[in-house]
């Protein structure tokens, strides 16, 4: 199939900018993110895919598109892009530290409350002297 080369840009631009694409499989409608006609981007796919450059996993009447590294490399050399990019899924997020002690930071009190515990006097403390407890089952 004959795709303008406008629209071919415009579609591995938008596979390069996230590294992910997905088509729904009706190909009389436009894409959903991308001004293109629905079948121009599923034939454009189809092309990388018999090249490598892009796996493609159909489930649910949609067409869901990953590229490769081969992909990326490809891309970059069609795009005329510096080596330093890369689609935003193959960055690293950066998460928050995990919080240490099982989730409970320094301040909580938890480890206030075990020294309180620990400290108590426990001879002190403890059932009246008029407690008597009795087991009452069978013999």
């Amino acid at each position: 199939m004959l795709i303008s080369k406008a629209n071919r840009k415009l579609i591995y631009e938008a596979l390069f900018k996230d590294g992910v694409l997905v088509a729904k499989k009706d190909n009389n409608v436009k894409h959903m993110e991308i001004p293109v006609r629905n079948l121009e981007v599923v034939m454009a796919m189809k092309s990388l895919n018999s090249k490598g450059y892009i796996t493609t996993i159909f489930s649910w009447q949609y067409y869901y598109y990953t590229i490769t590294e081969e992909g990326i490399e490809y891309l970059r050399k069609y795009l005329n892009l510096p080596p330093g990019i890369v689609p935003n899924s193959m960055k690293k997020v950066a998460r928050p530290a995990a919080p240490r002690f099982g989730g409970r930071s320094e301040g909580s009190g938890y480890s206030q409350d075990r020294e309180e515990y620990r400290r108590r006097n426990f001879s002190k403390e403890g059932a009246s002297g008029g407690f008597r407890p009795q087991f009452r089952g069978s013999a």
